[in-house]
C-alpha cells in the first residue's frame, strides 16, 4: 500500500479516487461482456467457415478423382492481394476480411478439360475461405488479449484499488478524528487553566 498523508486534502483525493474506480468498474464489466460475446461470434463464424470448407473438400473429392488429368492451376490464375479493413469492437481496433483480388491468366478452352473450370472456382472459393479464416483468427487474438488485460484490470479495481481507498479514507478518518478530540481536550484543558488562573488572581 502506498504511504498515504493524513490531511483533509488526502481524504478527499481518496474519495475522488474511490468514485472514479467505483463509476469505471461497471464499465470494464460491460466491456468484458461485450469481448465474451464477440469471441463467441467469431468463434461461430469460424466453424461455419471450417464446415463449409470441408463440405466443399467432399464434394470436389467426388468427382475429381474421375478426371486423371494433371492441371497445374497456377499457370492459369494466382493470388494477388488479400483485401481487409479495420473494423472496431469495444474500443479496439480489428482486421476485418473484405475479399481476395485473382489474376487470371489466358488458357486454350478447346485443349483444357471442362473440369477445369470448376476446379477454379473451387480453388478460389476455399482460398476466400483460408483468408477468411486467418483473418477471424487474428481477430480472435486481438479481442482475447484484450479480454485478458479487460479482466487484470476488473480484479485490480476490485481486489486492490478500491479496498486500498475504502482503507485509506477509514485510517484517514479515524486519525483526523482523533486528532479533532485531541484539540478539543486540548482546548478545554487550556480553557480550565485559564479558568484557574482567573480565580487564583481573583483571590489575591
Amino acid at each position: 500500500m502506498a504511504k498515504i498523508k493524513y490531511t483533509k486534502n488526502e481524504l478527499k483525493r481518496q474519495k475522488d479516487n474511490l468514485k472514479r474506480f467505483t463509476r469505471y468498474l461497471p464499465t470494464l464489466e460491460l466491456k468484458k461482456q461485450q469481448l465474451l460475446v464477440e469471441i463467441r461470434t467469431i468463434q461461430g463464424a469460424v466453424e461455419k467457415l471450417e464446415a463449409e470448407a470441408k463440405e466443399l473438400e467432399q464434394e470436389v473429392s467426388n468427382w475429381a478423382d474421375v478426371f486423371a488429368e494433371d492441371i497445374d492451376l497456377h499457370s492459369i490464375f494466382s493470388m494477388k492481394e488479400i483485401i481487409t479493413d479495420t473494423g472496431n469492437i469495444a474500443g479496439i481496433d480489428i482486421p476485418l476480411f473484405k475479399d481476395v483480388i485473382f489474376i487470371d491468366y489466358e488458357y486454350d478452352f478447346f485443349t483444357t478439360p471442362i473440369w477445369v473450370d470448376k476446379a477454379i472456382e473451387v480453388t478460389k472459393s476455399q482460398i476466400r475461405r483460408v483468408a477468411e479464416l486467418d483473418i477471424l483468427h487474428r481477430q480472435q487474438e486481438i479481442i482475447r488479449e484484450e479480454l485478458r488485460i479487460t479482466v487484470q484490470r476488473i480484479k485490480l479495481f476490485e481486489e486492490v484499488k478500491i479496498p486500498e481507498s475504502k482503507e485509506n479514507i477509514r485510517v484517514i478518518r479515524i486519525f483526523l478524528g482523533d486528532q479533532m478530540t485531541a484539540a478539543v481536550v486540548r482546548g478545554k484543558i487550556a480553557k480550565a487553566k485559564l479558568e484557574s488562573k482567573k480565580k487564583e488572581e481573583a483571590q489575591k
